[in-house]
């Protein structure tokens, strides 16, 4: 096994690794994971305050369900959708203009305006993940409880008031309009775009594994619920919204081309009507922001950690009194923080660079998949803690990677025939920007320090 060795302060050296408080239930579990961290290299630094049911609630704060299906919801009628708001912070920023024109309609946000609206969020979520460390847990359980209220309130609230009428079950469910976007019956492929966004959470919430007490099993138990949990809530959003849609092609028009604020304001039939509901969305986006950021924040620590990045003897240190990488949690701001100035130039270059997002998360699933299902046989994963079996594993690996390289491939067309210059997805080239600065880097200097994640030989 290659020698790893986390680069850390003084203090942290000498003080023990801040853990979870030692139950009868936990300790030993959570010494048998600071062991195997042990013998990885690693040295265990993070406060182990995550539970099964809080890591479950921060995934649904990442996929942040109103936010993550309605932000979008304009491109599914569309048949297929600008990847920005799959990723970018800017459908914050877009929501909350979009509220504005409920009641000034001839109201146009300046770029200046979405950026500073955009710096107050990176900052904010900054502090709170910095100095709220120990408090982050019980923000995503208000998280998830403010997502289920709101989820339940959309629905009666819609349900109930319904102003431009209901929809039949068939028109629903199985309403189907392939002239909108200039696909033909592609269009159907193309709005499976919108629910990309709430699928992010499975691979953020693996960087918070060192937090978790027992997280072999804890983890990938989260992980596995997150998804039948976060479909049904979606179920629960999606349905009255779309028994009780406006028309069509009204919707497209919509201000700043946000279709929720535009549907509730509609279907409530009053600006303060929609102003309630889209309030309580933009509350669970700011949420996930906050979970975003910190998730970001320990991947790019991990990472650093193994030496893949410039400057990594910094970003791996710990604060010992906080309890977290604040250099790693500063970089990660930073990098978004200039990511928004890139919107002041031209929206579609930010959009370009924000899109690659979904695209990134997915190939970066399939390679390690792929390493496990075609060069490792799965050995390692069918001798876990937590596996679903030689048989079935193997299938799901195998479906995994095939729809990943569809999702790629999908991911990377346009919204809509004919292309311009503006409606172009321009998400491969960044994609393939970024491989090329990583190659460079690799064969200059990386090369020589990073050696890959050590290997897990020798763990119980």
């Amino acid at each position: 096994m290659s020698e790893h060795k986390s680069h850390v302060n003084v203090d942290s050296e000498k003080a023990p690794p801040p853990h979870l408080d030692a139950t009868p239930e936990t300790e030993k579990d959570t010494h048998h994971e600071l062991d195997s961290l042990t013998v990885l290299g690693y040295t265990p630094e993070l406060h182990r305050n995550r539970s099964l049911f809080t890591l479950l609630f921060q995934t649904l704060a990442i996929a942040a369900i109103p936010y993550g299906e309605g932000g979008p919801l304009i491109s599914a009628i569309y048949g297929g959708g600008q990847l920005s708001i799959f990723v970018g912070w800017l459908v914050v920023l877009v929501l909350i203009t979009a509220t504005v024109a409920m009641y000034h309609p001839d109201f146009v946000a300046e770029s200046w305006q979405l950026l500073l609206i955009f710096y107050a969020i990176c900052l904010a979520s900054f502090v709170i993940c910095a100095f709220g460390n120990k408090f982050l847990p019980m923000v995503d359980t208000i998280c998830a409880a403010w997502t289920l209220l709101s989820i339940l309130i959309i629905l009666i609230a819609l349900s109930v008031k319904a102003d431009v009428g209901r929809h039949s079950a068939a028109y629903a469910l199985g309403h189907y309009d392939t002239s909108l976007s200039g696909w033909g019956g592609f269009t159907f492929f193309i709005g499976l775009l919108p629910a990309a966004y709430t699928f992010s959470a499975i691979g953020m919430i693996a960087s918070m594994a060192e937090e978790v007490a027992d997280p072999t099993i804890q983890v990938p138990r989260a992980l596995s619920l997150c998804v039948p949990v976060g479909g049904l809530a979606g179920l629960f959003f999606i349905i009255p919204i779309c028994a009780t849609l406006p028309n069509l092609t009204d919707i497209l028009t919509a201000p700043s081309g946000q279709a929720i604020p535009y549907i509730f304001h509609i279907v409530m039939g009053s600006p303060g009507g929609g102003l309630g509901l889209t309030f309580l969305v933009l509350g669970v986006t700011l949420f996930c922001s906050i979970s975003i950021t910190n998730a970001a924040s320990r991947c790019t620590w991990a990472f650093a950690r193994d030496k893949a990045i410039p400057g990594y003897k910094l970003f791996t240190v710990v604060n010992t009194k906080l309890g977290v990488p604040v250099y790693a949690l500063a970089l990660v701001t930073i990098v978004q923080m200039l990511l928004g100035l890139i919107n002041l130039g031209s929206s579609s270059a930010f959009t370009a660079f924000v899109s690659v997002g979904v695209i990134a998360l997915a190939v970066s699933y399939a390679i390690p998949i792929g390493i496990s299902l075609l060069w490792n046989k799965r050995v390692e994963v069918n001798q876990a803690r937590w596996n679903c079996g030689h048989v079935i594993g193997t299938v799901v690996n195998w479906v995994s990677l095939l729809w990943i390289g569809f999702e790629v491939v999908l991911f990377s067309m346009p919204t809509a025939l004919p292309v311009t210059v503006v409606s172009m997805n321009y998400a491969i080239v960044v994609l393939m920007g970024f491989l090329a600065i990583s190659a460079v880097w690799y064969g200059v200097y990386a090369r020589k320090v990073y050696n890959g994640p050590p290997a897990s030989d020798g763990l119980s």
